[in-house]
């Protein structure tokens, strides 16, 4: 297919002026070069498309035939290319983004409904994972990564940090007592992860005069105090709602207590103990031409929205 879609439409405009002159002045060009990129579509054609005459243009059969074809390519084209602007303007189609159970409760669900009125031609798809997902596998485009990132061949952006804090509600140290020293939480229930380890490791230092000795339930490492959980759930959401029902002393981060925190459900402990520790929040995505917008527009709307720490 040698005819291009320039000459397609000198042709349909030379039609609708009703002459070569009138057509050159509407798609401001010469009227040389027009009537040349007429001429070069005819002998493309193999066909005489216009009776030129020095008082009018008369189509011939085979230029009706092909005017109808030619007015439709032009009407395809056009419309393509609104559908390519409108969709570039107004991102559609599907979006999956996976995360923690506690993220995706407390920092995602609550703007869903803000995203869907911004962009209602996104359809989110969300899951729950406590373990790293594989994207591919999962058919994931999104994914929530709290914690320092492995290295990877996945694009990743900062969403900002959380920090962490030893936690228990007011009834619970009501009935067993709030723990003055890391050494007194040998005498608490303490509720931990089930796995991975690390997140087990509490971020706490011994004062001068504490003596961690031999406690089963703390254990002194070079990052803070690993913990031998009396009560292990996988979640981080269900840490916290055993927190809440009194069951124990927890570690959370900022991003999952802070409303329970402001309002008094829950309550800090061994504050003066505690080491400066956050979590690092990402996005990490595959980068591909098809999903860039909708990925681009969801990690700009949610994080505008996040109250993580810079």
């Amino acid at each position: 297919m040698k005819t291009s879609t320039d000459e397609l439409l000198v042709f349909v405009t030379v039609i609708d002026a009703g002459s070569i002159t009138a057509a050159a002045e509407k798609l401001e060009q010469t009227v040389s070069g027009v009537s040349r990129a007429l001429t070069r579509l005819e002998k493309q054609l193999g066909v005489a498309l216009i009776l030129r005459t020095t008082r009018r243009l008369q189509l011939t059969e085979e230029g009706e035939l092909f005017l109808d074809r030619a007015r439709a390519i032009l009407t395809a084209m056009a419309d393509a290319e609104e559908a390519v602007t409108r969709h570039r303007e107004r991102p559609s189609g599907r979006l999956r983004v996976d995360a923690a159970t506690p993220f995706m409760l407390h920092c995602i669900v609550p703007h869903v409904a803000a995203f869907a009125h911004a962009y209602p031609e996104i359809e989110l798809e969300l899951t729950n994972n406590e373990r790293i997902v594989d994207l591919l596998e999962q058919r994931v485009d999104i994914a929530i990564r709290i914690g320092t990132l492995q290295d990877s061949t996945l694009h990743a952006r900062a969403l900002g940090s959380s920090r962490l804090r030893i936690l228990a509600s007011p009834g619970y140290l009501a009935a067993h007592g709030t723990p003055r020293s890391v050494a007194a939480l040998r005498e608490h229930r303490l509720i931990g992860f089930t796995a991975p380890a690390h997140l087990n490791g509490w971020p706490l230092r011994i004062a001068g005069g504490d003596e961690a000795g031999t406690a089963t339930k703390t254990q002194e490492t070079a990052s803070g105090y690993t913990i031998a959980p009396a009560l292990s759930a996988s979640s981080g959401e269900t840490i916290r709602q055993l927190a809440l029902a009194g069951s124990g002393i927890a570690c959370l981060s900022d991003f999952l207590t802070a409303a329970d925190r402001e309002a008094g459900r829950l309550v800090t402990v061994l504050d003066d103990a505690l080491i400066e520790s956050r979590q690092p929040i990402h996005a990490v995505y595959y980068r591909s031409a098809a999903l860039a917008t909708r990925v681009q527009c969801f990690l700009a709307f949610i994080g505008g929205r996040l109250q993580l720490d810079e």
